[in-house]
């Protein structure tokens, strides 16, 4: 337990059998954690799903349903879920768009969900020491 100041998980949720049990571990682990993931609720996939009847393909999710090693897409508002689910405090948070630019930080939830192609997440959990600058 606390073995490690952050413990990094790089776009790699989504291909995890366990996501629930992947982020315990993450936050037994270290004092943070770092996890980016793709949006599935980016509008874009919305559209590809209402539009045309098929899972997308982006720059971020650049596989074929039969094909993707990505098992759990989630969205933005599905994770912030699992966030409170683990009795985890939310450090810091960035929704960033296709050309990797930050999406507006004080807007609601919602709209991170419809613009952010990828999120960023900072946790850690409660009561534990605040992150260094």
């Amino acid at each position: 337990d606390d073995a490690f100041d952050y413990v990094i998980l790089s776009q790699t949720l989504q291909a995890t059998r366990r996501p629930r049990w992947v982020m315990e571990q993450m936050l037994r682990i270290g004092r943070h954690a770092v996890v980016s993931f793709p949006n599935f609720g980016h509008w874009r996939s919305r559209l590809d799903l209402m539009i045309y009847g098929r899972m997308p393909i982006t720059d971020n999710m650049p596989y074929s349903w039969y094909d993707t090693p990505n098992i759990h897409f989630c969205t933005i508002r599905d994770f912030v879920e699992l966030v409170d689910v683990l009795d985890a405090r939310m450090e810091r948070a960035v929704a960033l768009d296709s050309a990797g630019h930050r999406v507006r930080v004080n807007m609601p939830w919602w709209v991170w969900n419809l613009l952010g192609e990828q999120a960023v997440f900072l946790l850690s959990r409660k009561g534990a020491p605040a992150p260094r600058a």
